[in-house]
């Protein structure tokens, strides 16, 4: 089974960052699409970014692009979401997910193999 491990989360106020890191193992993470997803109680997961591990391009959900930014580090085989200018409807359950089933960009948490166990994230003042 593989495992992705998760760091980073918490609180915050409205207006802070946070930064959430996930790490795969190196078979894993190599040429692969990993990507960052939340969840609140009674909606389904959604898509937040996703990246390339190969040459680190990116695909945004709606209108999280400019206040998220996702990105790599190679050589720690671990994916970062930076969370900048955070609101209180960003808190919800992040989970990071690696490898589709497709070999393409995805932001459908069904295209995903793996999981992490996700991390709470909330934003209020």
């Amino acid at each position: 089974q593989v495992q992705l491990v998760q760091s980073g989360g918490g609180s915050v106020e409205p207006g802070g960052s946070l930064r959430l890191s996930c790490t795969a193992p190196a078979d894993t993470y190599i040429n692969t699409y990993m990507a960052w997803f939340r969840q609140t109680p009674g909606k389904g997961r959604e898509g937040v970014a996703a990246i390339y591990t190969r040459d680190g391009t990116t695909h945004y959900g709606d209108s999280l692009k400019g206040r998220f930014a996702i990105s790599r580090e190679t050589d720690k085989n671990t994916v970062h979401l930076q969370m900048n200018n955070l609101k209180p409807e960003d808190s919800a359950l992040y989970y990071c997910a690696a490898e589709t089933i497709t070999g393409a960009w995805s932001l459908w948490p069904t295209d995903y193999h793996y999981w992490s166990q996700g991390t709470q994230v909330t934003v209020s003042s």
